[in-house]
């Protein structure tokens, strides 16, 4: 199993200004920067166009990200797909994996923010239209490097070639979904790997929604080797559990009850609604190693997923302890993981 990051980069609250985004980006670039020195295997940079949040341009961060890492892959987590031009989306993705040296990677989605839609002049009537017509451009783009193509929200193309082409053939394209069935099936008809949000209630939830995408995924006869699931959840990790759950908690309460889509109305999260999702057979991650190893492998026992994202620097957590998470990411859960998933896959097999 692959293990990752992912960042909305989130600015604490009462933090505004080019100074804070400044320090919040950089942050950001170090930790990714981190996170390839430890052997983590991905990192990904999420899309807001809001003023709490601080990257509203995730090409931007990724070139700067492979500017200074040589192995980790980086995606985006998520690009708002609906409201972006798949052309140009393409010619990002390419550009990041020619920088890279064939490490980008895209997870595209419709978006639970939906600030992005009137700030680029698209209706809200039309958010599932656009992003089915929007994911079968993309997905055309780079099957062929011309291409015919019409719709009814962008100019037509005809035997238009699409550059630059990406380092490799055909970068990973990962649609991102909260859990719906119509998720599922539109990601493995379509023949992509998919990547669940699970941040909130019993993961067991999801299992039916991964049983629908590879039984759609096998029956549109795609190639098995592209079938692939990703789990992303809010993550903190300590060497003493009860530290880890006493100093996660008030950056984890300010960023449920402020930065997600409806703002300050958002879920307020007491440490007794806290301390069930950090249960081990809730949707939070949060504790020892060992308590981390734990709940990842419960969920791989349902799952059988090939990635597990963490978001682990949200509410203004101190740097310090974010980098002390990579670390112990790296270098105690995802050798014991890995391991332990290796041998459940051969036995599955």
């Amino acid at each position: 199993m692959e293990i990752g990051l992912y960042t909305f980069g989130d600015l604490p609250v009462g933090t505004r200004g080019p100074e804070a985004s400044k320090r919040r980006l950089l942050e950001i670039v170090e930790a990714a920067k981190l996170a390839d020195q430890a052997g983590l295997c991905v990192f990904g940079i999420g899309e807001h166009h809001r003023p709490d949040y601080t990257i509203s341009v995730p090409v931007a961060i990724m070139g700067a990200i492979a500017a200074v890492t040589k192995d980790i892959r980086i995606t985006t987590a998520v690009t708002i797909l609906s409201s972006s031009d798949p052309v140009r989306i393409f010619e990002e993705l390419a550009t990041i994996d020619l920088l890279s040296s064939g490490r980008a990677e895209l997870t595209v989605g419709r978006g639970a923010f939906i600030e992005s839609f009137p700030l680029f002049g698209y209706d809200l009537k039309d958010y599932d239209a656009l992003y089915e017509e929007k994911l079968d451009l993309l997905l055309k783009i780079s099957a062929s490097d011309a291409i015919t193509w019409q719709g009814r929200f962008r100019p037509a193309l005809n035997n238009v070639e699409i550059a630059p082409r990406p380092y490799v053939a055909k970068p990973p394209i990962w649609v991102g979904a909260g859990g719906t069935p119509e998720s599922a099936l539109r990601a493995g008809r379509a023949g992509v790997p998919l990547n669940l949000a699970n941040i909130g209630g019993e993961p067991a939830r999801f299992r039916p929604f991964i049983d629908l995408y590879r039984r759609s995924f096998h029956e549109s006869g795609h190639d098995p080797a592209g079938l692939k699931v990703g789990i992303s959840s809010h993550l903190h990790v300590q060497k003493n559990s009860q530290a880890a759950l006493d100093d996660f908690y008030p950056h984890y309460a300010r960023y449920i009850g402020h930065n997600l889509p409806n703002g300050d109305n958002g879920w307020k999260v007491s440490r007794a609604d806290y301390e069930r999702l950090a249960s081990p057979h809730g949707a939070l991650f949060v504790g020892s190693p060992q308590q981390i190893i734990d709940k990842i492998l419960y969920e791989h026992e349902m799952f059988r997923h090939d990635r597990f994202m963490a978001q682990i620097d949200i509410g203004g957590l101190p740097f310090g302890k974010v980098a002390d998470a990579i670390e112990l990411l790296a270098t105690e859960v995802l050798p014991v993981v890995r391991k332990a998933t290796a041998v459940s896959s051969i036995a599955v097999a």
